[in-house]
């Protein structure tokens, strides 16, 4: 038996857009037909997966996006509104992190990480969530009340991993946050969950892999292997479907295991 999500006639909004898992589920969002905007900081990147997307058949659209500074966040989902529509998706994915032991941290390394991750994610999820719920309550127009936000939380947020001590407090926030959400809006009809991947081979860390470091963290993967971006496509595209209903409040890990 065949079966097929479509997400025709959505338009989903995806932060951190310009790499990494970000593109990807920029252009798995456009494959299944949601028209798609793209927004960053790297604006020029932004247009060449909108070229990209386009020329395979989908709609893409580009705004500019700074999660750290919340007037950039007001005009951003402004603009694409004013572009596309009502944005009835939101896939919440900007995130950076810092190497280092906890006693080395600065208060500039803590809200690096925080800003971006845990903050940003926030304000995002608040601007977007705002106008969804004018739609679900009747107070702004729109032909389709409710909608989908999925958060992209870590594996590293239910799981404490060395050198990394404050991303890890930032995504833990983040699943904690996705719940928080569920709770106050899924009356709405709007449902945020949270996927927390796990170690994936991006352009931004594939180098790492092949070092003797990556190597030795490969080899304490359960089943010794990394994901690929491709691997998310699925439970991305799930949660962002009208068949999605009756999920929300989910965090659900895409790790190969790895935080069990």
């Amino acid at each position: 038996m065949a079966y097929t999500i479509d997400l025709s006639g959505r338009v989903a909004l995806v932060t951190g857009a310009s790499s990494g898992l970000g593109t990807q589920f920029a252009k798995t969002l456009a494959t299944a037909g949601a028209a798609v905007v793209l927004a960053g900081r790297r604006v020029e990147r932004l247009k060449t997966l909108r070229a990209e997307i386009e020329a395979a058949g989908g709609d893409a659209h580009v705004v500019r996006l700074d999660v750290t500074d919340t007037d950039s966040i007001k005009a951003a989902v402004a603009h694409a509104e004013t572009e596309t529509g009502a944005i009835d998706i939101l896939v919440n994915n900007s995130g950076v992190s810092t190497t280092q032991k906890l006693t080395d941290v600065t208060p500039e390394d803590y809200d690096y990480v925080m800003d971006t991750n845990t903050k940003g994610a926030f304000f995002v999820a608040q601007e977007v969530g705002k106008r969804m719920l004018a739609r679900a309550k009747g107070s702004a127009p729109g032909t389709y009340t409710g909608g989908r936000i999925v958060n992209i939380a870590s594996m590293a947020g239910l799981k404490a991993l060395g050198q990394i001590g404050v991303y890890c407090m930032s995504k833990a926030a983040v699943i904690h946050m996705t719940r928080a959400m569920a709770l106050e809006w899924g009356r709405y009809g709007i449902n945020v969950n949270a996927i927390c991947p796990g170690y994936i081979d991006t352009e931004i860390n594939h180098h790492h892999w092949n070092t003797e470091q990556g190597q030795k963290l490969i080899n304490m993967m359960p089943r010794k292997r990394i994901g690929a971006p491709q691997d998310l496509d699925v439970v991305l595209t799930m949660l962002c479907s009208n068949e999605s209903h009756f999920v929300n409040g989910a965090v659900i890990q895409a790790d190969d295991g790895f935080a069990i």
